[in-house]
């Protein structure tokens, strides 16, 4: 459930949007297929490590066509410095060949189409529309959870549950405040030692310096 006022949603969503209106994902990217591919393989990796990773990939394979007809080894030998390689390596070849045979080759730009692909989830489709679109749609992360629930704004124990309460706190701009939640949780309210002296909302934290992250 949600647990702020209005009036203090209102408040943290005005300080993030002051803090990181018109953020963008750091992932590395030139079209939606190359956007695609970062954000499955970004699932449990860091986006540095992505962005090392894809220069090759994308020079190898730059399309849909040729990474649907790719050699799974091929692509593990690429990507292997990537967690969970193995899996991602599979999913994107079968995501690409299902976008080949069923799309003509363009990736869909509809959710519910989307979550239909391999190592496409919930989350992966909507980080893809907030990026490419601008979708009001709120995606939670590992970062987002975090500060969420460390701002007091949420209680729910899971990711779905937490999107839930999101939308319904704040309705609006939704694509904004998640990426600031991103980046937010990734450089100033981090896992361990976060930098609480760069915080700027202070005031609503419920953890303080006592939270230690699992």
């Amino acid at each position: 459930m949600v647990l702020r006022t209005p009036e203090e949603l209102e408040e943290i969503k005005r300080r993030f949007l002051e803090h990181y209106k018109g953020s963008q994902t750091e992932l590395n990217y030139k079209n939606d297929y190359e956007l695609l591919i970062a954000i499955i393989l970004s699932a449990q990796c860091t986006d540095k490590r992505v962005n090392i990773i894809t220069p090759e990939l994308f020079k190898k394979y730059p399309d849909i066509k040729s990474l649907a007809c790719a050699n799974i080894d091929d692509v593990k030998n690429i990507i292997k410095s990537c967690s969970f390689f193995n899996n991602k390596a599979k999913n994107i070849i079968e995501m690409a060949k299902i976008v080949r045979d069923k799309f003509n080759c363009k990736i869909p730009h509809d959710h519910k189409e989307l979550i239909k692909l391999p190592g496409v989830g919930n989350k992966t489709a909507n980080v893809f529309l907030i990026e490419l679109n601008g979708e009001n749609r709120m995606a939670v992360d590992t970062h987002v959870f975090r500060v969420v629930h460390r701002l007091g704004i949420t209680d729910a124990k899971t990711v779905e549950q937490t999107e839930k309460d999101l939308v319904e706190a704040f309705k609006t701009d939704l694509n904004e405040l998640h990426q600031g939640f991103v980046l937010f949780g990734r450089y100033i309210c981090t896992a361990k030692n976060p930098k609480c002296e760069k915080c700027f909302v202070p005031d609503f934290c419920v953890t303080k310096e006592s939270f230690k992250a699992k």
